[in-house]
């Protein structure tokens, strides 16, 4: 009776996981498949997800219609200064509120975890864009920028939390004693101990930089030049010969995900160590 139990729920276990993995993992695969279809091979859809013959071309003619080396040079300014920026503030933060003994910083790092329950979604465009024009910021992606990287991203500030809170205060004790101050010891002694930290930030960031559409599109509207990877793609879907230029668009998509997969495949293993360094203690 025992065995047959394990059996069941060992059954159980690996179905849901098997459940999870093609939920995941499906779409992309479409994505990639359909990447090679024709148009009208797509619109007519069916059960073959298979091309019934593989348009290497998509792929070609989606580079020169989207101009890709531009879409792709402004995507890797926007997602560079987004990485370093939030990487930066998420640290620093993390160290204030995991070593802050005053009322005011723990009050404050409520506050920060209270809005991961709180979002406004994009009523908050309305007001940042009105703040944009004002600073001279639209038209460009430095307001975008700004807003990613000063806008708090309570999880970064968590992960960040929890990882300084494993560090051991004495290194603090013995930083103070050699005359460091709360900074100088955060630059010198905490930082390069969170390389894990870094790594998981950084990927967040990436992600987020890289696959944004709705912020830089709302701020470059009318800059096509300005314009990253993401929103340049949108415009694939009704630049072909049809009104609709599904392959081309998903051909784009195709390009698009290779970078943030050779990414997250190099810093895999920092990713899941600062993922569960953080999430020990916060």
């Amino acid at each position: 009776m025992h065995k047959t139990g394990k059996a069941v729920a060992k059954i159980i276990t690996y179905a849901v996981l098997l459940a999870v993995l093609i939920f995941a993992v499906f779409p992309i695969i479409y994505i990639i498949l359909s990447s090679f279809k024709t148009n009208a091979e797509i619109l007519v859809g069916g059960t073959n997800i298979f091309p019934k013959e593989w348009h290497f071309e998509n792929y070609v003619e989606a580079w020169n219609l989207a101009n890709f080396g531009r879409l792709t040079m402004n995507s890797i300014f926007y997602s560079f200064f987004v990485i370093v920026g939030c990487v930066l503030t998420a640290s620093v933060s993390g160290y204030v509120f995991a070593r802050g003994k005053s009322k005011f910083t723990k009050f404050v790092y409520k506050m920060v975890l209270c809005s991961m329950f709180i979002s406004i979604g994009t009523l908050a465009l309305y007001p940042q864009l009105g703040l944009a024009k004002n600073l001279g910021l639209s038209g460009s992606l430095l307001g975008p920028i700004i807003i990613r990287v000063f806008g708090m991203n309570t999880t970064q500030v968590f992960i960040a939390t929890g990882n300084v809170s494993q560090i051991p205060r004495e290194l603090d004790e013995a930083a103070k004693i050699d005359g460091c101050g709360f900074f100088k010891t955060f630059i010198y002694i905490i930082f390069p101990l969170l390389k894990p930290l870094v790594a998981t930030i950084g990927l967040l960031s990436f992600r987020t930089a890289w696959s944004d559409y709705l912020l830089p599109y709302v701020f470059t509207i009318s800059k096509r030049d300005k314009w990253p990877l993401v929103v340049g793609l949108v415009s694939l879907k009704s630049s072909g010969e049809s009104a609709s230029s599904w392959n081309l668009m998903l051909a784009g998509i195709g390009i698009s995900i290779l970078p943030m997969t050779i990414v997250y495949l190099v810093l895999n293993k920092f990713f899941i160590s600062g993922l569960t360094e953080g999430a020990v203690k916060g």
